[in-house]
C-alpha cells in the first residue's frame, strides 16, 4: 500500500494549537521585523510550527538573541526545531522534548534564508561565530552543538553540519 503524503487533511499534529498542555506556546512563525525566520519539517512536509513549543527560558532566549542580532546585522536568523506541542517523542530527534533545545541555521554570505553547510563557500564563518556567542552571552547555554572544527567551544556530533545544536540549562 503506497504511504499517503503527510497534508492539513492527515496530519497527526493538526490543530497546531497555540498554547500547549506544559503551558508552552507556539514560537510566532512570521513576525515583522522579528530578526528571526523559520524552518523546518516533519514528516517530510513543512513542519508549519509544530516543532516550534520552546520552554518559557528558551522563548525568552530566542526573541533575545534575534533582537540583539537585528541590531548588529539585517540577515535574520533561522530558527528550526524546538519541540512538538505536550513533549511529544519526535520521529528524528532523540531529544527536543523539554523545550529547551533549539536547532539554529548557520549564516550564510549571500543572506539567503537557506540551509547551508559549515564547508559551502556562502557559509559565513564569522558571523555564526558571533551569534554562537551571542546565545552564550544572553542564555545560560549547557551545550552547543555545530561540526564546523573553527568555532571554539562547541561540541561535535553527527547530523550538525548544517545546523548548531543549542541546549540550555532549565
Amino acid at each position: 500500500m503506497k504511504e499517503r503524503a503527510v497534508d492539513d487533511d492527515n496530519d497527526p499534529l493538526r490543530p497546531r494549537p497555540t498554547e500547549d498542555s506544559r503551558g508552552f506556546f507556539m514560537l510566532p512563525q512570521a513576525p515583522a521585523e522579528s530578526g528571526y525566520y523559520t524552518y523546518g519539517k516533519l514528516y517530510g512536509q513543512p513542519a508549519k510550527g509544530a516543532y516550534q513549543y520552546p520552554h518559557p527560558l528558551m522563548m525568552s532566549c530566542i526573541l533575545r538573541v534575534a533582537l540583539e542580532w537585528q541590531a548588529v546585522d539585517e540577515r535574520r536568523i533561522g530558527i528550526g526545531d524546538i519541540s512538538l506541542p505536550d513533549g511529544k517523542k519526535t520521529p528524528d530527534h532523540g531529544g527536543h522534548k523539554t523545550g529547551l533545545d533549539v536547532d539554529v541555521r548557520p549564516l550564510r554570505k549571500d543572506g539567503l534564508e537557506q540551509a547551508v553547510t559549515w564547508h559551502d563557500p556562502q557559509y559565513d564563518q564569522e558571523a555564526t561565530r558571533r551569534l554562537i556567542d551571542l546565545f552564550r552571552a544572553l542564555s545560560p547555554v549547557k551545550f552547543i552543538i555545530f561540526n564546523d572544527p573553527r568555532i571554539p567551544f562547541v561540541g561535535r556530533a553527527a547530523r550538525h553540519d548544517n545546523h548548531f545544536h543549542v541546549t540550555l540549562l532549565g
